[in-house]
């Protein structure tokens, strides 16, 4: 047992006001531990908060960035498909006008070689005009018809030229050839095959001859003639009345009718030369 050693008062309130005074300072630094320990939880309740809230703020405004994001990207494709279509109208529209364009320059080119086709045959067609066609063109109908040649009988020519036409048949004649046979001038034999034909005796056929364009003369109708006949022996003949096809007299033992039959043929082969 441990004797304790017996302390003076002074000394006693001295160690008491020393123990409170440690007391004191020990709820002091107590008190301020509690309240830096508070302070600091309340602290990090705030930062904590801070944070959370700093953190929702982020994560709105990402929200936010995100939406907007997709928004604009929705715009963007939406876009994208407006320009694509706009793209393809342009493309549809662009198509077509070259579609029109290439028509249009078809058509332009058609129609030139329409104009030149024309053009060519109009050419083509001057070139076969004849001296004839011109003729037809500056001469009336009654100057073609009254047409004549000074000093001619042109009864009588008419009725040659149409025989000797006529003696071609089917075949027909160069006007040419005829007229040099009947030495006309091309002038007067454009004349008068044109009168011919007014007349109705003969019908031109125009062709193609040694690259030179002239017309085929053809009979129609041979006019009637008392030319023929006119040196006939039967006209004045003395026994015309007794004459008969089964009698004594006629025309198969007639002498002056075999005569007349010769020289006509003379005279035809003479004119044929001619």
């Amino acid at each position: 047992m441990v004797k304790k050693e017996i302390t003076s008062p002074a000394k006693l309130k001295k160690e008491l006001e020393e123990a409170k005074a440690e007391l004191v300072s020990r709820n002091k630094k107590l008190k301020l531990s509690v309240k830096t320990e508070a302070k600091k939880k309340v602290d990090k309740k705030k930062a904590e908060a801070k944070k959370k809230a700093v953190a929702k703020k982020k994560a709105e405004a990402k929200k936010k960035v995100d939406k907007k994001k997709a928004v604009a990207k929705k715009k963007a494709e939406a876009k994208k498909k407006v320009d694509k279509k706009k793209a393809e109208a342009k493309k549809k529209v662009d198509k077509k006008k070259a579609e029109a364009k290439k028509k249009e320059e078809a058509k332009k080119k058609a129609e030139e070689a329409k104009k030149k086709e024309e053009e060519a045959k109009k050419k083509e067609e001057e070139a076969k005009r004849t001296y004839e066609e011109e003729l037809e063109e500056q001469l009336t109908e009654d100057e073609i018809k009254n047409f004549a040649i000074d000093k001619t009988d042109m009864d009588k020519l008419v009725n040659r030229v149409t025989e000797m036409i006529a003696s071609y048949a089917t075949n027909g004649i160069l006007q040419n050839i005829l007229w040099r046979k009947l030495k006309l001038s091309s002038r007067d034999g454009s004349r008068l095959a044109l009168k011919l034909e007014k007349l109705g005796n003969i019908t031109r056929e125009k062709i193609l001859e040694n690259g030179r364009w002239t017309y085929l003369l053809l009979i129609k109708k041979i006019p009637i003639s008392t030319i023929s006949i006119e040196n006939a022996p039967c006209l004045v003949c003395p026994v015309e009345g007794k004459c008969s096809t089964d009698g004594e007299i006629s025309p198969k033992t007639c002498v002056y009718i075999e005569d007349w039959v010769l020289t006509e043929l003379k005279t035809k082969k003479r004119h044929e030369t001619n």
